[in-house]
Order: structure tokens, then sequence, then C-alpha cells
């Protein structure tokens, strides 16, 4: 998927202006258009000068990059007023701060409210922006959404290096260990495990032989989150693309998400793609218009002028 329209969320913050420029050049390269919105730090009031500085930043950004960016000039103070705008992009480039209180943490970070709401990507940028995306981490399970991710990190950038990366989970070790099966029986599934795994892999890399110079792989062992934090620090790769699941706040506070975990521990940039993910906002931009009053057509007053031909309706009941 290549992205036609962007939405950057900004708090000023320097984790806010480093999406600012992540999305300009994102927008750069792939022809996108840009709108840029503010949302306020819950608790805390905006700065006075807020759709001030976020005029000035399009203006800057868009003389600097070539590019058509907008800011919108209504702040937002919370997930829900965000929205309308999220609907209305293919992605979103999130720039706000972390939340530290007692909220966050039964409803979660206003990003994972916002993944839990919406079927879009969010790009959730920690870095400075300097150039475009050289190397990808993208977490894979082998199901069929694992190549849209795969795709989509292609996408990203023409000349980025993309490794897929697999964890083999250690659950069911536990288990068979609590199950008192043998050294020998759990090693000898381990490895089973582990060749599947490298199969699997082959199976999903095996397509894309005309870049097959970019594209690498990797299995790894152990928890899928933090063995994918691991990889990406090993490797130095400047951002982990990762598939995420529909779920609810309930789900989400017992059975924490891979995507959540990685968000957590990561302090390179991350993309979450939901697996419902929908596609642009053409539908959304149809049904506001179609709600939108009808333009009214003025028309000089008077009698109207006759037809030049007879109203076929008016002859169907002639004898």
């Amino acid at each position: 998927m290549t992205p036609h329209s962007i939405l950057a969320v900004t708090d000023f913050s320097p984790q806010g202006n480093y999406a600012l420029a992540r999305a300009a050049l994102l927008s750069a390269e792939h022809g996108a258009r840009l709108k840029l919105v503010y949302m306020a730090y819950p608790g805390e009031a905006p700065p006075v000068d807020a759709a001030t500085r976020l005029a000035r930043y399009a203006q800057r950004l868009s003389a600097r990059h070539g590019i058509r960016v907008r800011a919108k000039s209504r702040l937002s103070y919370s997930v829900e007023e965000l929205l309308p705008e999220v609907r209305c992009a293919d992605l979103v480039v999130w720039g706000a701060a972390s939340v530290r209180s007692l909220r966050s943490f039964f409803m979660g970070q206003p990003v994972e409210q916002l993944l839990r709401t919406v079927r879009r990507s969010v790009l959730v940028v920690r870095r400075e922006a300097v150039h475009g995306y050289r190397s990808v981490i993208v977490a894979v399970d082998f199901t069929e959404a694992s190549r849209g991710l795969v795709e989509l990190a292609f996408a990203l950038n023409k000349t980025a290096q993309v490794e897929l990366f697999h964890a083999v989970s250690t659950a069911n070790e536990g288990k068979l260990r609590y199950a008192e099966v043998s050294d020998d029986a759990i090693k000898a599934y381990h490895i089973e495990c582990r060749r599947y795994a490298q199969d699997r892999m082959f199976w999903l890399t095996d397509s894309y032989d005309a870049r097959r110079n970019r594209v690498s792989s990797a299995v790894g062992h152990g928890d899928a989150a933090r063995q994918t934090v691991v990889q990406q620090q090993n490797s130095g790769a400047d951002l982990i693309v990762v598939g995420r699941q529909p779920s609810s706040r309930l789900s989400d506070l017992f059975f924490d998400s891979t995507s959540n975990r990685i968000l957590e521990c990561s302090h390179a940039d991350v993309l979450v793609v939901p697996h419902n993910q929908e596609p642009a906002s053409s539908a959304f931009a149809l049904k506001r218009l179609s709600m939108e009053a009808p333009a009214m057509r003025r028309v000089r007053a008077g009698a109207p002028n006759p037809p030049r031909f007879p109203n076929p309706a008016a002859s169907i009941g002639e004898a």
C-alpha cells in the first residue's frame, strides 16, 4: 500500500517534531498529501499560539520538501476528536509523547486507543528523521497477513533492506516441562519447530525473487515482542513493522498484544498495521459529500420557457 494521504499528529514535544519531519519525508517520497494536527497532552492546556505554530510548520515543510501541507486550525484534546481526520488518511504518523497517569494504565496509551478504534496503519516515531528508512524489520507469523506486511515494508522505501523475523514461541515447551516430558523430547520438539519456521520463512521469501537482494530472514527463539526488539537492536534497523489483531481494552489488559509490547519496549520507529485494515478513505469522503447540503442554483424570476416538444408523460393517458 502506497499512502496517498498522511496525517501527522504532534504535541510539539521532541517526538512530535520528529513525527512532522518523518511525515514530510514520506509525503515527498510518495507524492502524498500531508495534513498536520495538534493534540494536547491530556490534562494540560495547549499553548496559546498552537494553531499559529502548526501553520508555520506547514509552511516550512512545504517549502523545504516541495509538497502540499495543510495545518488543521482546530485543536484536538482527545483521540475521539482526531477520528474524523484519521478516517480520511491512509497513514497516521504519531508524534505524541507517552502519558503517565492512572487513566492510561487502565485505558492504555492514546495511540493504543487509536489502534483499537480505527483500522488504519499508525507509524509511531521515536527517532529524528534525517533520511528515508534504509533498513526495516518485519515481524511475521506466516499467515496471509504477513505478505501484506512485507509488501508494505517494500513500498515504504524502494531501496530499503527488508529483514523478515519470526520468533519460535517457548510457551509449549514450558507446558511439556510441566508435564515432565524428557529433555530429549523437548529438544527434538524445539528442533522440529525451528525447522518448520525456516521452511515457512523460505515459502514467504520465495515470492520476492525480483527483490531478493533487498530481503533477508532470521528466526529467533522466545517471546515474539522481546526477540523482535532485540533483533532490531542487533541489526540497527530504522523501523519495525508489526501486524495487529482486532482487540478491545479488556483483552489488551489481560492478554497484552505483541504490537503493544513492541511499542512499549522499542526505541526505534514502529509501524503497526491492523490485520483488518481498511483501504483509503474514499468511502468516508463520499459519505461526507452526500451529507452536505446540495448547492443552490440562482435562476432568473419569471415564467418558465415552454418546452420545444410535447411532454411524453402527458400523452400516456390520451385516447
